[in-house]
């Protein structure tokens, strides 16, 4: 990708095809949701794809993330296997500092394509849209402590681990739990580790 004044809509990674949700994904967002749902529960609880009630509520969801994308409030991609065109996997985008530029990144898998490589595939290809486009100077990610496919993945993008937030989030049991903070600076995602990258 090269660097423009327009956002880009699509994109491509080696298996994938990711796109901001739009007009008319409001059914597949539901089924995903409903699909997912006890899936996401432990580390995902509070994902905005478990909000919604029914397809009408998902439809009126996606337009809104259509909306906020083309505000550049925040961005979040969905991301579909090429050859099935099945959806694998979600990459929400936030903003957290348009002067620095800073940005979040937070992801999910679907349950039927977990431990495929697609998420980290995911999320390289946002983070080239994130650096690229957004000309950010910052990416940072957050995980579960217990959530060893999360920090997995920001290991394999070349997050840095950078320090622990005690008791930051309410498990749904009303327990709290701890979380890891990861960075990504610009000047590490433009010179990319040389070790190759894992497969998983």
């Amino acid at each position: 990708m090269t660097t423009s004044n327009t956002t880009p809509t699509r994109f491509e990674s080696v298996r994938l095809i990711l796109r901001p949700y739009q007009t008319g994904d409001g059914a597949m967002y539901y089924a995903v949701g409903q699909k997912n749902r006890q899936h996401l529960q432990r580390y995902e609880a509070d994902n905005v794809i478990l909000t919604v009630k029914n397809e009408q509520e998902a439809e009126a969801l996606v337009q809104e993330l259509a909306a906020d994308w083309a505000a550049r409030k925040c961005f979040f991609l969905g991301a579909w296997d090429k050859l099935s065109g099945e959806f694998v996997a979600q990459v929400y985008i936030g903003v957290v500092n348009w002067d620095t530029p800073e940005f979040e990144i937070g992801f999910f898998v679907d349950q039927d394509h977990e431990g495929q490589g697609y998420v980290t595939e995911s999320v390289r290809a946002a983070l080239d849209f994130v650096f690229e486009h957004l000309q950010a100077q910052r990416v940072s990610l957050r995980c579960n402590t217990t959530n060893l496919r999360s920090q997995r993945v920001a290991e394999r993008c070349g997050f840095t681990r950078e320090g622990l937030l005690r008791q930051g989030r309410r498990r749904p049991d009303g327990s709290f739990s701890d979380s890891l903070i990861y960075g990504l600076l610009r000047r590490e995602w433009a010179e990319p580790s040389t070790t190759p990258p894992h497969p998983g």
